[in-house]
């Protein structure tokens, strides 16, 4: 094994880490048709993310769904 090699290598706790820490969105379709006629269509979507990198984005959107006080 070379050396570009190992260093391209990716510990699988890495990467996880790495996923968790800036999230990453899964997409994908599927359709069930008969003769060309779709009968079934599915719209897949998933975040996967750890609760500490979506925490700043939540309260981030809620102080900006909120009205202004009359402070």
């Amino acid at each position: 094994m070379t050396r570009t090699e190992s260093e391209r290598r990716v510990a699988l706790v890495d990467l996880l880490d790495r996923v968790l820490a800036g999230g990453v969105v899964i997409t994908g379709d599927i359709k069930l048709s008969i003769a060309d006629v779709d009968m079934v269509q599915i719209s897949l979507r998933a975040l996967i993310s750890s609760v500490s990198a979506l925490t700043p984005l939540a309260s981030a959107s809620r102080s900006a769904l909120e009205p202004p006080s009359d402070d």
